[in-house]
C-alpha cells in the first residue's frame, strides 16, 4: 500500500504529538505514527495516578537491556521506555521541569535559555502545568534540605537552579494526566492529523538524491509505504531514532556495511554520544504514614567541587505512591536472564508474588511509613552509544549507557548519598523519623557505600544525546535540526541534546518537537 501525506511524524510521544498538532496547524496533512496502542486502549496512560498501573503494563513499555556495565558491578541495567500514544509521557510521574539557565546556554547559538523561553510558554499554554498541595511531609523535606544549605524556591522553572529544592510542576489537570498527547493531540481534534497506532516503522526511503521521501510500516500485517510531500521528522526517541537512522543508511559506514546495511550518507556520530541519569535511592522508615502520594519534591545541587552549574538532584519519594509496582516491573529485569525475562512467563509470575505480598496488611502498612529520597546523577561525563545488530528491524539495538565510565560521576554518586543520608538525620525530619532502611548496614563505611551505589543504581529513563546537535564533524543534525547528508529529515526529540538539562527530560522534548515544526514550517514557506 501507498499513502501519501504533506508531513510523516514517526513516534507519538512528548515530541511526536507537539510536532504534529503543530504542523497540522498550517493546514498541511499530517500522518503521525506510533509503533504502541491508541491511549485508550489502555486508559490508565490517561490518568494522573495510572502510572503505577501503566508501569507493569508490557503493552506500554518496550523493554531493552544495556550491556554489562562495569561500573554497576557487571550488571546489564533495564533500560525502557514508553510506548503508546502520549509515549513515556504516558506513563511517567508528569514532572515537568525545563532546566537550568546554563543547560541550554551550553548548546550554543539559537539554542540558549533566551532563544527556547518562547517555546516552552507556547507548549505551557497548551499543557496548563500546575504543582501539587503540599503535605506534612513535603514541608518537613523542604525545612531538613534548607538545614543543608539549600533555599526554597517557589518556581522551578525560571532557570535558576542553584542549591534549590521546591514542588515542581506537572502536566495534570484534577484526576487526569495531561501530557503531550492529550493537550496537542486528543483535546485538539483535526481531520487533517492522522494518528496511525500499532504502525511499526522499518525504515526511512531516500531517493537518489539523498532526500528522505517516504517511511516504511508493517500494521496489521500489511506493508505500507508513507510517502511525504515535505518533510520526514523522527521522534521515536533517544534510543529509537538512531537506530531507525542506521536502519535506514544513515551512520557510520564501516558499522553499517558489517552488518550489512546500504550506506546511504555517512554520519559517525549517529548512535554516540548517549547519555542517562542514572540515580540510586535510600529508603527510610518514618514514625507514622507518610501523607503524599507522588513525588512531588525536586532539589538541585552543585556536588562536584569545581564551580559550575547543578549536576545533582533530590527527589523525595513516598514509597506508597509506586514502589509495589516499581518492585513488580525492576525485580525480574534485574535477577532473571535476558532471555527468561523476553519470554514473558516468568517475568508474569514473580510479578504475581510481588503484588500479593505488598497487598498483605503488615507490609502494607508498613510500605506506608517508608520514604526515600532518590539520588540523580544530573550532569554525567560519561557517553556510550546505540548501535544495530543486523539489518533486521525486530532485532534489539546493542546499547551501552557506559555509566561511571569517565571522569568523576562515580563520585558524585557517592557524595550524593553523603548528601542525602545529612538531610535525612535533620532535625526538621524528627518528627517524620528516618530510620534507615537501605543502604542501612552495608552502607558503612566508604567501601561500603560505593558496593551500595554500584549494585543498586538504576536509569532515571533520561537518555539523551546519540543524534546531537552542532557544528562539528559529529553533529548528526543542525541548528534547525535538520539530519546532515541527506535533506527533507528533521529529527525532534531528546536525541538531538548535545549535553542532557539537569532535570527531567519531559520538558525539553516537548520544547524541542515546538522548536522542530516551526523549522519545517518555515523552511517550506
Amino acid at each position: 500500500m501507498i499513502e501519501e501525506h504533506d508531513y510523516v511524524v514517526v513516534g507519538a510521544g512528548s515530541s511526536g504529538c507537539v510536532a504534529a498538532s503543530k504542523l497540522a496547524e498550517s493546514g498541511a496533512r499530517v500522518l503521525l505514527l506510533e509503533q504502541g496502542d491508541r491511549a485508550e486502549d489502555n486508559p490508565e496512560t490517561l490518568r494522573a495516578d495510572g502510572y503505577k498501573e501503566a508501569f507493569v503494563n508490557d503493552r506500554l513499555m518496550i523493554e531493552r537491556f544495556s550491556l554489562p556495565q562495569p561500573g554497576c558491578g557487571g550488571r546489564r541495567i533495564f533500560l525502557g521506555s514508553g510506548r503508546g500514544a502520549g509515549g513515556s509521557g504516558g506513563i511517567n510521574a508528569m514532572v515537568y521541569t525545563r532546566g537550568s539557565r546554563e543547560d541550554f546556554d551550553a548548546w550554543g547559538e539559537g539554542w540558549r535559555w533566551d532563544d527556547v523561553r518562547a517555546d516552552f510558554e507556547a507548549v505551557e499554554k497548551v499543557l496548563d502545568v500546575r504543582r501539587r498541595t503540599p503535605t506534612a511531609f513535603t514541608e518537613a523535606c523542604i525545612e531538613a534540605a534548607e538545614q543543608n544549605g539549600f533555599r526554597r524556591k517557589e518556581d522551578l522553572n525560571d532557570g535558576d537552579l542553584a542549591r534549590v529544592l521546591g514542588y515542581e510542576w506537572m502536566n495534570f489537570r484534577g484526576e487526569n494526566r495531561r501530557n503531550s498527547y492529550v493537550a496537542f493531540v486528543k483535546d485538539r481534534p483535526r481531520e487533517n492529523l492522522v494518528l496511525r497506532a500499532n504502525a511499526s516503522v522499518r525504515r526511512v526511503v531516500f531517493d537518489r538524491d539523498r532526500r528522505a521521501v517516504a517511511v516504511e510500516y508493517d500494521r496489521d500485517g500489511i506493508r505500507v509505504t508513507a510517502r511525504a510531500r515535505a518533510e520526514i521528522i523522527l521522534a521515536a526517541g533517544t534510543l529509537e531514532t538512531p537506530r531507525l537512522l542506521q536502519l535506514s543508511g544513515v551512520g557510520d559506514g564501516e558499522h553499517l556495511a558489517s552488518v550489512g546495511v546500504p550506506v546511504v550518507a555517512e554520519s559517525r556520530g549517529v548512535g554516540q554520544n548517549l547519555h542517562d541519569h542514572p540515580n540510586v535511592t535510600l529508603f527510610f522508615k518514618g514514625r507514622t504514614d507518610i501523607d503524599c502520594f507522588y513525588p512531588q519534591l525536586y532539589g538541585f545541587t552543585r556536588i562536584r567541587e569545581a564551580p559550575g552549574e547543578p549536576d545533582a538532584c533530590l527527589v523525595f519519594y513516598p514509597a506508597r505512591s509506586s514502589l509495589r509496582e516499581g518492585m513488580m516491573r525492576m525485580i525480574p529485569a534485574m535477577t532473571l536472564p535476558e532471555a527468561w525475562h523476553r519470554a514473558g512467563r516468568a517475568p508474569r509470575a514473580i510479578r504475581s508474588v510481588i503484588g500479593g505480598l505488598f497487598d498483605q496488611g503488615p507490609v502494607e502498612r508498613f510500605i506506608r511509613k517508608v520514604w526515600g529520597i532518590v539520588v540523580i546523577l544530573g550532569k554525567p561525563q560519561s557517553r556510550g552509544f546505540v548501535k544495530i545488530a543486523s539489518p533486521r528491524p525486530d532485532e534489539p539495538a546493542i546499547i551501552d549507557p557506559a555509566y561511571f565510565a569517565t571522569g568523576d560521576d562515580f563520585g558524585v554518586m557517592l557524595r550524593g548519598v553523603k548528601l542525602a543520608r545529612d538531610v535525612a538525620r535533620s532535625s526538621a525530619l524528627g518528627a517524620i523519623g528516618a530510620t534507615e532502611l537501605l543502604p542501612g548496614p552495608m552502607g558503612v563505611g566508604e567501601r561500603g557505600v560505593a558496593a551500595f551505589v554500584r549494585q543498586n543504581s538504576m536509569t532515571t529513563y533520561h537518555y539523551a544525546g546519540t543524534c546531537k546537535l552542532g557544528d562539528d564533524a559529529s553533529s548528526v543534525v543542525d541548528r534547525q535540526l535538520s539530519v546532515r547528508g541527506v535533506s527533507g529529515l528533521r529529527i525532534a526529540d531528546a536525541s538531538v541534546m548535545p549535553v542532557a538539562p539537569v532535570a527531567a527530560l519531559n520538558a525539553p522534548s516537548m520544547m524541542i518537537g515546538h522548536r522542530a515544526a516551526s523549522f519545517a514550517l518555515a523552511a517550506r514557506s
